[in-house]
């Protein structure tokens, strides 16, 4: 008999006016095309890269960095690391378990998801360290993720640090805690946008 899994989708619903970092542009989503009139749907959407959950690329933050799109598909499937940093403002490298193999998605659990909504979420959010960035990089990571908005703020070094490398940032997940002291593995497939970034549907098997 056949072991069944959970997945666990740790992707936020995008919606227009949908709360967006400050400076980008909030998404417009439109619907074009109405059943009664057309019989079929249809919608159009405007929208930044970097709203909702989405993907960094190396070229968001590098000269000369290859497009998201450009990256081998192989990088969005790993093994998850779950990190728990709740109740942290400055992520050091010392939260890292042991544990981490190179290839793993690293998810940083901070609780921070719990300000969506509210102008504090894009204020004061945890931030990781430069030693920590270092640290994943030395690990061979290839994605990290978190449950806020960026991992540093101006002047991004932190993104620059990982980038650099083509570790991959997710940004703005939600539902981590249903991952906690739970093997699992993680989907993490952004749209083939030719593009720096691009939002992604992020999921967990259990």
């Amino acid at each position: 008999m056949q072991n069944s899994r959970t997945f666990v989708d740790l992707t936020r619903l995008t919606m227009a006016g949908m709360p967006v970092y400050p400076g980008d542009t909030a998404p417009e989503l439109t619907q074009t095309v109405h059943f009664d009139k057309d019989s079929c749907v249809n919608y159009e959407i405007k929208s930044s890269m970097h709203v909702g959950t989405h993907m960094d690329g190396p070229m968001h933050m590098v000269k000369d960095g290859r497009r998201l799109c450009d990256i081998e598909v192989e990088r969005f499937f790993g093994r998850g690391v779950l990190v728990d940093a709740r109740g942290k403002s400055l992520l050091e490298a010392n939260l890292l378990p042991a544990t981490i193999q190179a290839g793993d998605i690293v998810l940083f659990w901070t609780d921070w998801e719990n300000h969506f909504g509210q102008s504090t979420y894009f204020e004061n959010f945890p931030v990781l360290s430069e030693a920590l960035a270092e640290r994943l990089v030395e690990l061979k990571v290839k994605i990290i993720g978190l449950d806020s908005p960026s991992p540093d703020r101006e002047p991004y070094t932190v993104h620059r640090i990982l980038l650099k490398e083509e570790i991959l940032i997710l940004e703005n997940l939600t539902g981590l805690n249903a991952l906690e002291a739970k093997p699992f593995e993680v989907t993490a497939l952004p749209t083939k946008y030719a593009a720096d970034s691009a939002p992604a549907r992020v999921v967990a098997s259990i």
